[in-house]
């Protein structure tokens, strides 16, 4: 499952750097979250660190774009072996 941000976000800055694969970026009203770089930080951490700093509770599972952990691992070490 990758991560969505939805239209709640205030744009308050906090989850961009947490991320450690880099899958947030402002969009053109809010952040959004690229569900190809998303593993929802399995590989880096136990829980979603954006998920974790957000002040209004805007980050909820994308429902387009469900994965395993099983899957998420693949994704996680995919993108390590891309640099």
């Amino acid at each position: 499952m990758a991560l969505m941000i939805t239209d709640e976000c205030i744009n308050c800055d906090v989850c961009e750097p947490e991320c450690p694969n880099q899958a947030i970026s402002m969009g053109a009203d809010y952040y959004q979250i690229d569900p190809a770089r998303c593993t929802e930080c399995v590989g880096h951490f136990d829980e979603p660190q954006c998920v974790q700093v957000c002040p209004v509770a805007c980050i909820p599972v994308n429902p387009a774009h469900v994965e395993t952990r099983e899957g998420l691992m693949a994704k996680y070490l995919r993108l390590q072996q891309a640099g």
